[in-house]
């Protein structure tokens, strides 16, 4: 089974809250999804099935983006911790030049990939760890990555970097534990309905921020 047909195989068709312009393959409960993937993490050592799910900091770029296409159309746009790629494509149909959608899990790559053609776009899906790439994007989208320190400590030293270079870096957040507390300048919100099998809360409210350098 290739990982485009793991995807489809073990999601349906839905359009998440907020967002009904976009369709998503999205697992329906928790549960199966992660027994689903069990075989597939131990053979392959690949993370869990987050991509399954879309993210309340992906529902809130997506409908900025498509509200607002004056923010990435014509311009090369990157997604990075992608996710199920919801943002990249919001992107997308909001007439970016180009799409990459970054993520370090394979599985998360091909659902980009197949999310992307179910909704008729081009997301290009480059392989292994972006961080620390010299900047070829003029928008970075970073939706819900401030969960842990070290995955913090790990990106946002680049990104900050990417924005001293002239990049938008759109750092969009749900109230998570390390969002950096100084350079963020707030730009959009919105209260993101939510699952309990996800969250600790019915509902989310999200804050895009442009990130400075």
């Amino acid at each position: 089974m290739t990982p485009e047909d793991f995807v489809r195989t073990h999601t349906i068709v839905a359009r998440p809250p907020l967002v009904p312009e976009i369709a998503l393959h999205l697992a329906t409960e928790i549960t199966p999804i992660w027994q689903a993937t069990e075989s597939w993490l131990a053979e392959r050592n690949i993370e869990p099935p987050f991509w399954a799910f879309a993210w309340p900091g992906g529902v809130a770029t997506a409908r900025l983006l498509l509200d607002d296409p004056s923010l990435v159309a014509g311009r090369r746009v990157l997604d990075f911790a992608a996710g199920c790629g919801i943002a990249s494509i919001a992107a997308a149909l909001a007439g970016a030049a180009s799409v990459e959608a970054a993520e370090i899990d394979p599985l998360a790559l091909a659902a980009v990939r197949v999310n992307a053609a179910l909704n008729g776009v081009t997301v290009a899906t480059p392989d292994g760890d972006i961080v620390g790439a010299p900047c070829r994007w003029d928008v970075i989208l970073a939706g819900d990555v401030c969960y842990e320190a070290p995955m913090t400590a790990h990106i946002l030293p680049w990104l900050r970097g990417l924005a001293a270079q002239g990049a938008v870096v759109l750092l969009a957040d749900p109230g998570r534990a390390y969002l950096p507390a100084v350079g963020l300048e707030p730009v959009f919100h919105l209260t993101v309905p939510t699952t309990l099998e996800l969250e600790d809360r019915p509902t989310r409210d999200v804050t895009i921020h442009r990130l400075m350098p």
